[in-house]
C-alpha cells in the first residue's frame, strides 16, 4: 500500500501537460523578455543547489567525503546554517523549494490566470506538480533524517535525491516554457 501511494505521488504525468498559446519573443520588448527570463534565473539557483545535494550524497555514498569535509563543502553553499549536517542541508533545501512553490501558488499563478484565462490549465497543472514535488521533498528529508540517525542507507537518500532532481528539472523546464513569455507579455514582476 505504501509503495503504491509513493508511486502515485512521485509522477508528474508529463503527457497530460496542457500548453498555452505561444508568445512570440520578437513581439516582446527587451524589458518584457527580461521579466520572463527572471523565472529561469530563479530556477537556475535551485538547479545548482539540487546538483550540489546530489553530489554531496554521491560523495558520502562513495566514501570519498568524510563528515568534516562534507560540513566544509556544504557550508560554502548559498544556504547556510550554524551546524551543518547532511540532514540539515536536505531540510534547508526542501524548505526553500517549498517556499518558492508557495509563493508561486499564492501570488504568481493567480495573477497569471487572472490576466490571461487561457493560461489557467497550465497554472492548474503546475500547481498539481507542486504537490508531487512536495511529496518528493518530504521523502528526501525523511530519508536524510533516518540516515543521520543510522536507520537508513545512503542508497535510499541517493535514489530520492536523484528522483527529486529529475522531477524538478522537468517541472522547471515546463514552467519556463509555458510561462516565461506570458510573464513578460503580462508584465508580471517576480
Amino acid at each position: 500500500m505504501h509503495i503504491h501511494h509513493e508511486a502515485a505521488t512521485t509522477e508528474l504525468d508529463e503527457a497530460a501537460r496542457p500548453h498555452a498559446p505561444r508568445t512570440d519573443p520578437a513581439e516582446l520588448t527587451p524589458e518584457e523578455r527580461r521579466l520572463g527570463q527572471h523565472l529561469a534565473a530563479v530556477h537556475d539557483g535551485y538547479r545548482h543547489e539540487m546538483r550540489q545535494v546530489v553530489t554531496a550524497v554521491e560523495q558520502v555514498a562513495a566514501g570519498t567525503l568524510d563528515p568534516e569535509a562534507l560540513r566544509s563543502q556544504i557550508n560554502r553553499l548559498t544556504m547556510r546554517q550554524n551546524h551543518w549536517t547532511l540532514g540539515a542541508f536536505c531540510a534547508s533545501f526542501c524548505r526553500l523549494v517549498t517556499i518558492h512553490h508557495t509563493i508561486e501558488d499564492e501570488n504568481l499563478f493567480p495573477a497569471i490566470a487572472e490576466r490571461d484565462p487561457a493560461l489557467a490549465p497550465v497554472v492548474a497543472k503546475l500547481t498539481q506538480e507542486h504537490e508531487v514535488i512536495a511529496g518528493l521533498l518530504t521523502a528526501l528529508d525523511e530519508a536524510c533524517v533516518r540516515l543521520v540517525a543510522g536507520s537508513a542507507e545512503v542508497d535510499e537518500v541517493r535514489a530520492r535525491a536523484v528522483r527529486l532532481a529529475e522531477v524538478l528539472s522537468s517541472h522547471f523546464a515546463y514552467e519556463e516554457e509555458e510561462l516565461a513569455g506570458p510573464i513578460g507579455r503580462l508584465r508580471i514582476q517576480i
